[in-house]
């Protein structure tokens, strides 16, 4: 059974949908920067392990990424899972969990890396809109990616009202991409490459819902 750890930040919807889908795969541990994170009481509710590492309290970000490590390796985990985590992981992290990390993203990536997405896509006039789960790789949303939620951007759209649609597509993809890991319909193999049903996944999957 693969065993996910989950990186949280906040509130920590991701990862009350990932509880929710019941996963053939098994949640050992949630690490939170903040211990005042909603997520930790969502963990608890669940019984799943928490692990409060404050990065305030190391003197860099490669010491903070150590204690994530070591807190990693302590619940002997398979798959790491980010979960609306606000922190920018080191070279080393990334490198030692390659292959084995995800995260979410608020666009059709490789559109709209980084910071903005949702006014980004309403200043370009973009028809549709959505979010991709990767790989987490050193180069910022440039992992291999695994599923994408599709929605039309519609005429009345704001910010705000794009950020929650896409949210709810969030809760949607995230769990799936995650299971197909769990049950081995995705892999990633040695090579870097990734497999979909023991094909060569060259496109991620996506899933369109235009009633968002």
């Amino acid at each position: 059974m693969i065993k996910i750890a989950v990186l949280v930040s906040g509130n920590g919807s991701n990862l009350q949908a990932l509880i929710d889908a019941h996963l053939s795969g098994k949640i050992v541990g949630v690490i939170s920067n903040k211990p005042d994170a909603f997520a930790l009481q969502r963990a608890q509710h669940a019984n799943i392990d928490t692990a409060v590492i404050e990065h305030k309290q190391y003197p860099n970000r490669e010491a903070f990424d150590a204690a994530m490590h070591q807190q990693l390796l302590a619940w002997d985990v398979d798959l790491v899972v980010l979960a609306g985590f606000m922190r920018i992981l080191s070279a080393e992290f990334v490198q030692a969990w390659e292959g084995k990390m995800l995260n979410i993203h608020p666009s059709l990536l490789p559109n709209y890396k980084g910071m903005h997405t949702h006014q980004r896509v309403l200043n370009t006039g973009d028809t549709l809109h959505g979010c991709t789960v990767h790989y987490v790789t050193a180069e910022l949303d440039a992992g291999q990616a695994l599923t994408q939620g599709v929605l039309k951007v519609d005429l009345h759209d704001t910010v705000d009202s794009l950020a929650e649609r896409v949210h709810v597509l969030e809760h949607l993809i995230y769990p799936q991409a995650v299971e197909w890991i769990c049950n081995g319909t995705l892999q990633h193999i040695a090579t870097g490459q990734v497999l979909y049903k023991g094909q060569a996944l060259t496109r991620p999957i996506q899933f369109a819902n235009f009633n968002i």
